[in-house]
């Protein structure tokens, strides 16, 4: 906070903020519109089923998240073992598949007709469902075991580099005292990582509480679902709004206990040099284990569904490779395009502000642009819906006051409201990106560059940018692939006749073809393994 700035740029970042925050509070608005008895029709029927299987869902893929995800950091970081620099960033890549693709791939495997079952009738003779019992996939437990073989990469990520940075001397007095390896993870490693832990764990539940695809072909109603159902299927805006509101209560509610309940979990640690001297060399029996524990873990999250894509869109490759293919793949990749500059340019402007303006109202709007990453897709459509649905109303009644006819659905009809939808979703992720660059910019650099008579957007355009060129590119791929997996909210907003690979993917889920679908979906899944090998590159070199 070195540099007074201008009203104008105050002004630029609250209108920025202001434009983050219109869905919410257009929903906040909207859920107090009266209905036509849709809600009390929901709220007397379904709705507490979709709040306890929202709840269980969110709940029951943590913990299968934390189960999964807490042993392979805790091997990466502090033990020697054959392949371990390999699972290193390999543990990362099922962020790049997306959820329903799995939750297709492990379906057409193990249900009554897959094959697993097939050859389990064959060996042991059963001739009918009743001879046997088998998990059901399509199931509340089978949609938490899904979302979390893909989603456990945020806890591996964060608890992995906790466990990387714990000191090598707390480690080795644990041993002076006695501890063995055992008890040294889980009276000290653990504890010590819990805030990491808390906070992957908060990142695993908003993102099943925003999965739409997945509890939709496993047929498990959601409060996402239902915001999806009641819109398309009872046309009721107020309705959806109402259940919005209750899922951002869900959603708030849930970050909120989180950071209460880490509130006094503040650990300072002195750090003393590279870590590799606490690495423990795994060897024989163990190392044979930890091997082999990381290999399945990588085998069901990523290389099973990827194996069995590829073989889809070698089978069906002369009927996927077609117009439609290539339309639906420019359409995905210029919206994301777009959004991505777009996001990463809010990101730059409002860390700008935050940082060189000596007003504490100044940090505000960055804080409330980073307010739109928790809106689910189907919240967030909604709430987008609500104020350009009456801005194109307003639009066609001033036409007709003046004897013309109107032009239609100019933002609700158009390609406009998906870009608007994807940039307040993703700001969030570019502002942070930006921030963490930011955090390595000495101040005493913007005094000196301020000294020699710099002034601000000088300041911003030749000190910074050039210092800011890796997190900027990281912020930039980072919205990008999240552009390119975004579902819910492209279902909801698509103008008539347009789709992208995520919405033309989810199509062939749904009507039980994935195979004509493979080829788009490997392209989602390859687009999302360059940011994950870059940002993984980035952080090795760090430590």
């Amino acid at each position: 906070m070195i540099l007074g700035l201008s009203r104008t740029w105050s002004l630029v970042g609250y209108l920025i903020a202001a434009i983050i925050i219109l869905p919410l509070l257009a929903i906040i608005a909207q859920a107090f519109v009266p209905d036509e008895d849709v809600f009390g029709h929901l709220f007397n029927t379904v709705l507490p089923t979709y709040i306890s299987n929202t709840i269980l869902l969110m709940l029951g893929v943590c913990i299968c998240a934390l189960l999964i995800a807490t042993p392979a950091a805790w091997l990466v970081a502090k033990c020697h073992f054959p392949g371990r620099k390999a699972f290193q960033w390999a543990l990362l890549l099922p962020l790049a598949m997306p959820a329903y693709v799995v939750a297709y791939v492990y379906t057409d495997l193990l249900d009554y007709a897959g094959p697993v079952q097939k050859t389990l009738r064959f060996w042991f003779d059963w001739q009918a469902p009743g001879d046997y019992y088998f998990p059901e996939i399509r199931s509340l437990a089978g949609a938490s075991v899904v979302l979390a073989l893909v989603l456990f990469p945020y806890i591996y990520l964060l608890a992995r580099t906790a466990f990387m940075e714990q000191s090598s001397s707390l480690q080795h007095a644990s041993r002076v005292m006695g501890c063995g390896p055992w008890q040294s993870f889980w009276r000290l490693s653990l504890p010590m990582a819990r805030p990491a832990l808390a906070v992957g764990a908060s990142l695993v539940a908003m993102e099943t509480a925003a999965d739409f695809a997945t509890v939709s072909y496993f047929a498990v109603p959601t409060l996402t679902t239902a915001v999806y159902d009641t819109w398309l299927g009872y046309g009721s805006l107020s309705a959806a709004a109402k259940l919005s509101a209750i899922m951002l209560l869900v959603i708030f509610s849930m970050i909120g206990f989180e950071r209460f309940a880490r509130r006094k979990q503040q650990l300072f640690q002195k750090q003393s040099g590279p870590n590799e001297t606490s690495v423990s060399k795994l060897t024989g029996l163990n190392a044979v284990l930890a091997t082999a524990y990381c290999s399945l873990l990588l085998l069901f999250s990523f290389l099973l569904p990827f194996v069995i894509l590829l073989q889809y869109a070698w089978d069906y490759f002369d009927e996927s490779w077609n117009a439609a293919f290539w339309e639906y793949s420019f359409n995905s990749l210029y919206i994301a395009a777009i959004v991505s500059v777009i996001a990463v340019c809010i990101g730059v402007l409002l860390i700008f502000i935050q940082r060189i303006s000596p007003r504490v109202s100044d940090i505000l709007p960055s804080r409330l642009a980073s307010t739109g990453y928790a809106l689910p897709g189907t919240v967030l459509a909604i709430g987008i819906l609500v104020p350009f649905t009456m801005l194109d109303f307003a639009v066609n009644d001033l036409y007709e006051y003046f004897g013309q006819a109107g032009p239609g659905l100019v933002f609700t009809g158009s390609v406009f409201i998906i870009i608007f939808a994807f940039c307040i979703r993703f700001s969030a992720i570019a502002i942070g990106s930006v921030e963490n660059s930011y955090k390595r910019i000495s101040p005493s650099l913007d005094m000196a560059a301020i000294t020699m008579g710099l002034k601000p957007k000088a300041l911003l355009w030749r000190v910074h940018m050039p210092l800011l060129r890796k997190g900027i590119f990281a912020g930039l791929l980072l919205v990008f692939i999240e552009c390119m997996k975004e579902l819910p909210a492209a279902l909801l907003l698509r103008p008539v006749g347009f789709e992208n690979l995520a919405t033309y993917v989810f199509q062939f889920v749904s009507d039980e073809q994935l195979e004509h679908g493979a080829l788009a979906a490997i392209v989602i899944v390859l687009v999302g393994l360059v940011p994950l090998i870059y940002l993984n590159r980035s952080l090795e070199q760090e430590n």
